[in-house]
């Protein structure tokens, strides 16, 4: 298949300068994953005796001292995945990969809006993040070639095995856990797959992209 040229994308326009959708998405997705790991360590950093193993993530978003900042994080996790994958799809015209997006993104705003002390309605919007920010570095490895491809395989492919051991750990079965516990878990659902999305808003920003990783549309 043929490379994506420079001449088959078209660009925008943002007070007198032009950007291309690729590199939009590659500031969303780089800016999205950057803030939000820079907020939880600080969130967690901020709430006296937090357990890593023992705590979930979103116990950040009922704390005092760091609701504000892990909801509003969130928030804007969720906004910019939209974003990005709104200028991503520009980029390759799928429209399937460009819903997975929209659900990670909703996901994650609606996890923002009702934190864990609300109910049911943040598991739900958590659950639906978990999933598909994970199904999104699987389905973009289709638009990708090279390390950038095997790197989304991998880190969706192990977030997506950690929310099933979240599912039969939540589920009665402690020891799906392991020795990382409830936290631990989280975390492997989270971590490895905003760690490629720093290393994928990068790569859409570097210079020549367009001819090396991203795949024109079929």
């Amino acid at each position: 298949m043929s490379q994506l040229q420079p001449t088959a994308e078209s660009v925008f326009s943002i007070r007198g300068v032009t950007f291309t959708p690729r590199t939009l998405a590659g500031v969303c997705f780089f800016a999205l994953a950057a803030q939000f790991m820079t907020a939880i360590m600080l969130a967690a950093a901020m709430v006296p005796g937090y357990d890593f193993g023992a705590a979930a993530i979103s116990d950040l978003g009922v704390f005092p001292e760091t609701a504000l900042l892990f909801n509003v994080s969130l928030v804007v996790v969720g906004v910019l995945n939209l974003l990005g994958g709104y200028f991503f799809y520009r980029t390759h015209g799928k429209r399937w990969l460009l819903a997975i997006f929209a659900l990670a993104g909703v996901g994650a705003v609606g996890a923002g809006l009702f934190p864990l002390d609300t109910g049911g309605l943040h598991g739900l919007a958590a659950l639906l993040a978990f999933v598909f920010f994970n199904v999104q570095a699987i389905g973009s490895a289709t638009r990708l070639d090279g390390v950038m491809r095997v790197l989304a395989v991998l880190a969706g492919a192990l977030g997506l095995v950690f929310v099933v051991l979240m599912a039969l750990g939540d589920g009665g079965n402690a020891a799906a856990f392991g020795p990382i516990g409830h936290g631990g878990t989280e975390r492997m659902i989270v971590y490895p797959v905003m760690l490629w999305m720093v290393a994928f808003g990068g790569s859409l920003l570097e210079k020549g992209e367009h001819s090396s990783d991203v795949r024109e549309t079929a």
